[in-house]
């Protein structure tokens, strides 16, 4: 496994993080067997929600593990704003929510608390209150937004003042790169060449905001992984399985370390529920893909090279 320290933070990272997303589908035993699977291949970081499950994951996790005994060996992290059918960033909310994960995590703090989507009603001076009373009081150490554009990352920043924002957790896979697609055909007069990130992958490393990796195996939202979509994605698969041989690894890992090769430091959020599945890809960390190979696979996924 691969690690790293998050820019901003003294956190020093697994590049692979568990999400905790389907915990509550688990059974306490079984939850505990695929955290302790996850941490044997060196996942060190754990991604929660507080509407996963509706609460039930972080629940979960706590029956699942002793957490008191490897709490100083794992970084806990934790989301909010997420309500029913809006997005609520206010301090009221905010603060209320970060309490009930440490609850239901039965921990003191998080060691990384981001907002789930952008509520465009933020007032961020009061996002900014809010962060403030949760770092003063102990509750959290970093803070960090998902799904958020630059623009919206450039003003709750401009309120936090000193206080960095530490990550942004998108959706990021070979088959959806946007934060990629527009700037290698810049200036083309083809649907890829459109920006539909604001320049998110730029604003990343130009403010060392660490970028998470969720669905880093889906195609489309949801629609089923890519690596066993054979028949829209063909050409990809049959390098992804080139590769796979040529590294002596499990295809899960080549996924893997297509992510792992960009060069700002991403994490990869896996939600599998099964370990075997972090057996087969955490390897990829330590693979560095070389340009050519990474290209490769960029382009056979549908990308136009120019």
């Amino acid at each position: 496994m691969k690690y790293f320290t998050l820019p901003h933070t003294d956190i020093r990272a697994s590049q692979v993080v568990m999400g905790c997303m389907r915990l509550s589908q688990l059974s306490a035993q079984d939850a505990g067997t695929l955290i302790r699977g996850a941490m044997e291949q060196g996942v060190n970081f754990f991604d929660h929600a507080d509407i996963y499950g509706g609460g039930e994951s972080e629940r979960r996790f706590a029956e699942a593990v002793d957490l008191p005994a490897i709490r100083d060996r794992i970084f806990l992290q934790s989301k909010c704003g997420i309500r029913n059918g809006y997005f609520d960033f206010s301090k009221e909310h905010i603060i209320a929510s970060c309490e009930g994960s440490l609850r239901r995590l039965g921990t003191d703090y998080l060691d990384v608390y981001l907002l789930h989507r952008p509520d465009l009603l933020m007032e961020p001076d009061e996002v900014a209150e809010a962060f403030e009373t949760l770092h003063r009081d102990g509750k959290v150490r970093y803070f960090g937004v998902s799904n958020h554009t630059p623009g919206e990352m450039t003003l709750l920043q401009r309120a936090m003042g000193e206080r960095k924002l530490v990550a942004n957790q998108i959706q990021l896979s070979i088959t959806h790169c946007p934060i990629f697609d527009h700037s290698i055909a810049s200036n083309m007069d083809i649907p890829q060449s459109i920006d539909r990130t604001g320049g998110l992958y730029e604003y990343a490393r130009l403010h060392g905001v660490t970028l998470q990796a969720w669905s880093p195996f889906q195609k489309g939202f949801f629609n089923g992984p890519f690596l066993t979509d054979r028949e829209q994605y063909g050409k990809l698969n049959a390098e992804i399985d080139a590769l796979a041989e040529q590294y002596g690894v499990a295809r899960e890992a080549i996924a893997v370390a297509w992510l792992a090769r960009i060069p700002s430091g991403v994490q990869i959020v896996m939600g599998s529920t099964k370990a075997e599945r972090y057996a087969a890809a955490c390897p990829g960390t330590e693979i560095e893909l070389t340009r050519k190979e990474w290209y490769t696979l960029f382009a056979a996924a549908g990308k136009l090279i120019p």
